[in-house]
């Protein structure tokens, strides 16, 4: 790990999570977050499509996430500061205190299997245009 690698991943993760605020404030102007944190949900999807897109376009392995703008910047900085299993965590655990723990558990579970779907999108239309 060199000092460019520690600046890339501090820059990018800085301009994620500025990103990840926006979205998610943009997104509250305009959805109630006690019956579901939509802003979180859709930072967390659209963050897992870019990251498998990405990897995939640039045949990236999963262990190598240094050394590189895209690897150190994009991936670990950007993509790592833009979304958020923190932020998850706590509306998941207070939607259970608000809403019960059913909408708590169906919000963490749609939360995994969408962003493991958007990933898996995002991977296939990397393979898709890479190969164009």
């Amino acid at each position: 790990m060199t000092p460019v690698d520690v600046l890339l991943v501090g820059v990018g993760g800085g301009l994620g999570s500025l990103l990840r605020w926006a979205v998610g404030k943009a997104v509250g102007e305009h959805w109630h977050k006690d019956r579901f944190p939509l802003g979180t949900f859709l930072v967390n999807v659209s963050g897992a499509f870019v990251i498998g897109f990405l990897a995939t376009l640039f045949g990236l392995d999963f262990t190598v996430r240094y050394g590189d703008v895209l690897t150190s910047g994009v991936l670990t900085g950007f993509l790592g500061g833009y979304t958020t299993f923190s932020s998850m965590q706590l509306d998941a655990a207070t939607l259970a205190t608000k809403s019960g723990a059913r909408y708590a558990a169906l919000y963490l579970l749609a939360s995994v299997v969408v962003g493991g779907i958007a990933a898996a999108l995002g991977i296939l239309l990397g393979n898709l245009v890479g190969a164009a």
